[in-house]
């Protein structure tokens, strides 16, 4: 895309890494606070993430201090009505939406630590293109002979003025992200890595992932 397509400066988006799960999965253990080389992975998807951005802030239910720690603003999920379901990450989505300061937020997981070093731009210029309010990643399919992609949905640029429309959709029961995103006009953006976008659900996956070189884009 030449230099002159229209895009969105960095400084009017905020990132948001999204540590608000459960990590089921994981044991019931925090998985942003887990250790990738010495380091939380909350604390490599932010530094990861902060020259794409302006502000950034981190969403966690649990061990608040300890994420404070890392140095940046904490955003807990908002006050839901309560519901057996977990609302997974359209909460953090809600929070981090009703926090920011910016026309724009990108989210990524926290659970995911080599996402790409161009995610937010790239998501910006598709949004700003095509005049789209959501922008979500998306990566080739492992299938052989698919040519669908694999939406990467946790990773997602959604302008602002959507904060009323996710916290009304989770407070309703809407637990899907695509089928949030679906009432609004939305663009994928194919990113060829999808090792760029492993993420450590499982003690056995984050053991893999420090085997991992973190890719330089």
């Amino acid at each position: 895309m030449s230099s002159c397509a229209p895009t969105i400066p960095p400084e009017h988006i905020t990132g948001l890494v999204l540590a608000g799960g459960q990590g089921t999965r994981m044991g019931g253990a925090d998985k942003g606070l887990q250790l990738l080389g010495g380091q939380a992975l909350a604390r490599h998807c932010a530094q990861r993430l902060q020259p794409q951005v302006g502000p950034l802030l981190i969403n966690a239910n649990r061990h608040l201090e300890a994420y404070r720690a890392l140095g940046y603003p904490v955003v807990p999920d908002l006050s839901l009505p309560d519901t057996e379901a977990f609302p997974g990450p359209l909460a953090g989505f809600a929070a981090g939406l009703a926090a920011c300061q910016t026309p724009w937020l990108v989210t990524v997981a926290c659970d995911t630590p080599h996402f790409p070093l161009d995610l937010a731009q790239r998501l910006a210029q598709a949004a700003a293109a095509q005049g789209c309010p959501i922008a979500m990643a998306c990566t080739p399919s492992e299938e052989t002979g698919s040519d669908r992609p694999v939406l990467q949905p946790t990773f997602c640029l959604i302008h602002a003025s959507l904060a009323a429309s996710v916290r009304q959709f989770v407070a309703g029961g809407g637990r899907k992200l695509r089928q949030w995103a679906a009432q609004h006009g939305n663009c994928l953006v194919l990113f060829g890595d999808a090792q760029a976008f492993y993420n450590a659900n499982t003690p056995e996956e984050l053991a893999r992932l420090q085997d991992m070189p973190a890719p330089h884009k």
